[in-house]
């Protein structure tokens, strides 16, 4: 049996991840915050009252899981906070939050669960197409953007840290998303975009890690 743990677990994307890849056979870990009586009817085992921006939490997460060998981490955990140019001196503690939450935590989680992934075990960090500079053609958002062209720049990086250990790293965009973070509004549902996500993570291999792309399949530039 595959497990998989999700940060983020308890709402949105997350929670369809758990929902699809429970019924999938997968054996879930959902870490989260505080969870939600959607998450707790899924029957799954339920890590809580983890912040993800706190070292103590993160080394707590790792003594919890004790033995507990991971086959697939998904960094699904993120915070959307509007940000410009001319509000940037009343948003610099969003801006902290954003990079705290969306591009310093999956690094800081895949480091405290390291010693817990098998080799050969696969890394997921969910992150977005407005971290593409490439495809960045309307400005604005800054802190989110800044927050996940971050993230992207760690996720290549773990990529080639963890090819000894055969992890294959994949960057994700879900699409945009009706969920919470985006006011319920957005292009597909959640339960779609996870069941595309999915997908993209089963294709992930050696051969095609630390690439970015959509969850429709599509490669994204950089």
């Amino acid at each position: 049996m595959t497990t998989t743990l999700i940060t983020g677990a308890n709402r949105g994307i997350g929670l369809e991840l758990a929902r699809q890849l429970k019924q999938a056979g997968h054996d879930i870990i959902a870490v989260c915050r505080k969870p939600s009586p959607e998450l707790e009817e899924l029957g799954v085992r339920i890590e809580s009252g983890i912040e993800l921006t706190d070292g103590k939490d993160l080394a707590e997460l790792s003594r919890r899981l004790g033995d507990s060998r991971l086959d697939l981490l998904i960094n699904n955990a993120g915070v959307l906070r509007s940000s410009s140019l001319a509000e940037i001196e009343d948003q610099l503690d969003d801006f902290r939050l954003q990079y705290e939450v969306n591009a310093l935590a999956p690094l800081r989680v895949t480091r405290a669960l390291l010693d817990h992934l098998e080799d050969g075990a696969r890394v997921i960090i969910i992150t977005s197409r407005m971290g593409s500079i490439a495809d960045n053609t309307s400005g604005g958002q800054y802190a989110y953007r800044m927050s996940k062209a971050a993230v992207n720049t760690a996720g290549v990086s773990l990529a080639h840290e963890l090819r000894d250990r055969r992890i294959a790293v994949g960057l994700l965009h879900p699409g945009y998303v009706r969920t919470g973070m985006t006011g319920n509004t957005g292009h597909i549902d959640a339960d779609e975009a996870a069941a595309n996500l999915i997908q993209r993570i089963e294709e992930l291999s050696l051969e095609t890690t630390g690439s970015f792309r959509h969850a429709n399949g599509e490669d994204l530039p950089w």
